[in-house]
């Protein structure tokens, strides 16, 4: 289990690396979703394989803004 209590580790695993990614998605991913935070969606994701899928693909979308 990751230090955030997922089961399986959404990259990246080096916990620097990812919150530089969060902050590169995290006003993008609350002006998609008004009534939601990407602090809530990690919470969830924790707990639901499809919330699990979308912090996936906000993390993808994030390695390829580094790019």
């Amino acid at each position: 289990m990751s230090e955030d209590g997922l089961r399986t580790t959404i990259e990246p695993a080096d916990s620097e690396l990812r919150e530089k990614y969060e902050s590169l998605i995290r006003e993008n991913y609350e002006r998609c979703h008004p009534d939601d935070t990407l602090d809530d969606l990690k919470h969830r994701a924790r707990f639901s394989k499809e919330d699990q899928g979308l912090l996936r693909d906000w993390m993808a979308l994030a390695v390829r803004l580094v790019r």
